[in-house]
């Protein structure tokens, strides 16, 4: 049906005959053309305040009075209402009447931190060119520091929506209005005033180069944990807890970076299936900490939990990443509910489409934020520098950042754009870290390696060529060359550094370290969508057997896959992304998506180390993770050039064949499984802190994939006298390192399916 076709099929029906128009002559049909009765509210004195900073703030008036200063950005409404909310839900209003440049503004005396409070946002309805005010719905103040309550456990209520639901004709259900009340129904912001200034607070400040990534969940994480109480569990008070945190110190992990932890909404179908968002990202609240994972409290309380939780990871020196959603919100598309943006200032925040009423949607989840729009700008950057400053979070990793770099038209991505050029030269977020997932689900949206200097991302080129070499096959040898020495071909230019790439093999979405290898098919049947869901290249092996098996070949071999995985992670040069029980033997079954698995499938299950396997596992992984820590060669700062700088014909790189020569362009188009990777530890182009050269050992690395045992020639001088081996995965047992040393110019046999690490020595 056309547009015209179905704003006339609206103004044709029966029941909105009386109705109120739009500002241009269209209907605003409230449902079933009947207007809900609104009670009188009590009214609230408000005096003028100031028009920043934004959000709610404790302060003193003129009078020296205490209360709280108001400020909401809405730019193109007619009239901004304050509700502020008892112990008892009743509700109180107060007119915003100052209004300077678009931020409606007010003192509200009386008014201190636990206080309740939300917005009710008067303009046009007028969804057909972008207009959806609907003072009927109470929204959340994008800046609120705390939100308590949630919108519902079984489904979103209808009466969430700024549009009719239910309407019988649903091609324009989301042009009729909904004028049902809807503050019995949702979260409201609380007003936080906290005096911790975190003067005891030390970052550990770890360089990039040093730095280890540990992806985890602050529920998943912690709530099984045998060692942390069942009232912490879940919560930042549990990832706090000393027993937590020693198992990051145990492992060596330098900092964590922690799935979505803004305030987020559960989507409508996935209640209505039992299910919840476990992952979160469909943020609704950007300063505020997600209340679900507090555990004292939600009525403030939740901002100094993070924060101690924030010091308690600091103390040990471990850093605080946040994995930030900004490129889309909880309100989906033109059907989904009002819950605040839409309801605040729709066009003043959302991408739209030519026609004004649909969305534009370049992430995936029905919406898109218009981050070229000033005041969207605005709260993402304020919001980022409030983490940073006030709950001393040390980064973000930037959820489909092509999205935050769109043109205004959103049909390319700009590596100049607005965001990226904000960011560049702010001088508080310039110096934290920045990590980049370089794609969204729009055109042009794939950037890997286009990121500008800042910079680090997620690359997903190092994830496919470290699967496609260990899994049957003739893998690109070229490719895993690459990845293995830093993705030079992607991040060598403008000045970035081999740390602006983000090594991971697992992520949070795709199978587990242990569903890698036990798996050749997703399993999401769980999810209710008839395993539709989640991708379908997943570059795994099952080792033979599908799933989980009691075959002690299979289980053998995908113990060794999993030493294997795990130690070209951390030997690779950039920076190692972990997932949380990737190190013990983490299984989710075979679902790839468990994105909605608020469960055991989506916890860490701590009983795995109990069991021998799984601790060997571990116990390598942290090894590997020390001997990265030792040695700078296996961090380099600067890209391989693989030139030789001394007079002894040594080179900072070299590729080997398994018959002990160089790699020449004709071996990295032969099918091998076999590839020898040769470390310089006296090429190295660093200065220490005293401007002294930094000298290493040198090591060769020796990765075979194929199921047969190879003899491999070691190279000789000027290489090195004899070789020791550090590592190898072909054993079983990983208690300690292997004492074998082998001379130079000697044929090995490097057992199917193993790393081996040599030190090179003379």
């Amino acid at each position: 049906m056309s547009s015209a076709a179905e704003q006339e099929a609206v103004a044709g029906r029966e029941s909105v005959a009386g109705d109120r128009v739009a500002g241009d002559g269209r209907p605003a049909v409230a449902v079933n053309g009947v207007r809900a009765a609104t009670p009188l509210q009590p009214t609230v004195p408000v005096r003028p305040g100031p028009p920043a900073p934004l959000g709610a703030h404790v302060r003193t008036g003129p009078d020296g009075a205490a209360g709280t200063g108001f400020a909401l950005w809405a730019g193109g409404a007619e009239g901004v209402e304050l509700c502020l909310f008892d112990e008892r839900g009743g509700e109180s209003r107060a007119r915003l009447t100052e209004l300077t440049d678009g931020v409606w503004h007010g003192f509200v005396p009386g008014v201190l931190p636990g206080t309740r409070y939300g917005y009710r946002v008067h303009g046009r309805w007028d969804p057909w060119t972008g207009a959806r005010w609907n003072p009927a719905k109470l929204l959340l103040d994008p800046y609120a520091r705390a939100v308590d309550g949630d919108y519902g456990t079984s489904g979103l209520p209808p009466q969430v929506y700024g549009h009719v639901r239910d309407w019988p004709e649903q091609h324009v259900a989301d042009t009729v209005r909904d004028d049902r009340d809807s503050a019995p129904y949702v979260p409201k912001g609380v007003v936080v005033h906290d005096d911790d200034d975190r003067a005891d607070d030390r970052r550990p400040g770890t360089p990039w180069a040093d730095t280890v990534l540990y992806e985890l969940h602050v529920k998943g994480f912690t709530q099984r944990h045998p060692g942390i109480p069942g009232e912490l569990r879940g919560t930042y008070a549990g990832l706090a807890h000393p027993a937590a945190i020693e198992h990051l110190v145990r492992l060596g992990v330098t900092a964590v970076e922690l799935l979505p932890v803004h305030q987020f909404a559960h989507e409508d179908h996935l209640l209505r299936r039992g299910l919840r968002n476990h992952w979160g990202y469909n943020s609704v609240g950007w300063f505020a900490p997600h209340a679900g994972y507090a555990a004292l409290g939600t009525g403030g309380q939740q901002v100094g939990e993070f924060k101690r939780m924030v010091r308690a990871l600091h103390a040990a020196g471990i850093e605080v990443v946040l994995d930030v959603v900004y490129n889309h919100t909880a309100e989906a598309n033109e059907l989904g509910p009002t819950l605040s943006l839409k309801g605040i200032d729709n066009r003043g925040h959302y991408r739209l489409r030519a026609d004004a009423r649909r969305y534009a949607d370049h992430t995936g989840c029905g919406n898109t934020l218009d981050v070229v729009q000033p005041q969207t700008l605005r709260l993402i950057t304020d919001s980022l520098r409030y983490w940073v400053t006030e709950m001393g979070v040390d980064g973000f990793r930037f959820d489909l950042a092509a999205a935050l770099a769109r043109t205004a038209d959103g049909d390319d991505v700009d590596m100049r754009a607005p965001f990226l050029s904000v960011i560049a030269q702010d001088p508080v977020l310039r110096g934290v870290k920045l990590i980049a997932e370089p794609w969204d689900v729009g055109p042009g949206g794939y950037r890997a390696g286009a990121f500008p200097p800042l910079w680090s991302e997620w690359n997903d080129r190092y994830r496919d060529a470290v699967r496609d070499f260990w899994r049957p096959g003739a893998a690109d040898l070229r490719e895993i060359g690459y990845r293995l020495s830093g993705s030079s071909d992607l991040y060598d230019w403008g000045g970035r550094r081999p740390y602006a790439s983000v090594n991971f093999v697992t992520a949070h979405d795709g199978f587990t370290l242990r569903d890698l290898v036990s798996y050749e098919r997703k399993h999401n049947e769980a999810n209710g969508e008839g395993n539709r869901d989640g991708t379908d290249d997943n570059r795994s092996w099952n080792c033979g057997a599908e799933g989980e098996s009691d075959d002690a070949d299979v289980l053998a071999l995908r113990r060794r896959q999993l030493r294997n995985l795990l130690a070209t992670l951390l030997l690779s040069t950039g920076v190692p992304m972990l997932v949380a029980g990737d190190e013990m033997g983490r299984t989710q079954r075979g679902n790839n998506n468990a994105y909605c698995q608020d469960n055991e499938t989506g916890w860490v299950d701590w009983e795995l180390l109990a069991e021998p396997g799984w601790q060997a596992l571990f116990d390598l992984t942290s090894r590997l993770i020390a001997l990265r820590r030792r040695h700078p060669v296996l961090r380099r700062r600067t890209f391989y050039s693989g030139r030789a700088h001394g007079g002894d014909g040594l080179r900072d790189l070299a590729w080997f064949t398994a018959r002990g020569t160089e790699m020449t362009e004709e071996d990295w188009y032969a099918p091998t499984a076999t590839l020898g990777m040769y470390l310089s530890g006296r090429d190295i182009p660093d200065r220490d802190e005293r401007g002294e050269r930094v000298l290493d050992d040198s090591f060769l690395a020796i990765l075979h994939a194929g199921d047969e045992p190879a003899d491999v020639l070691l190279p000789g001088l000027p290489w090195a006298r004899r070789y020791e081996v550090v590592v190898d995965t072909g054993r079983e047992d990983q208690a300690g390192p292997p004492a074998t040393t082998h001379p130079a110019d000697t044929t090995i046999t490097v057992l199917g399916r193993t790393v081996l690490l040599l030190r090179a020595v003379g």
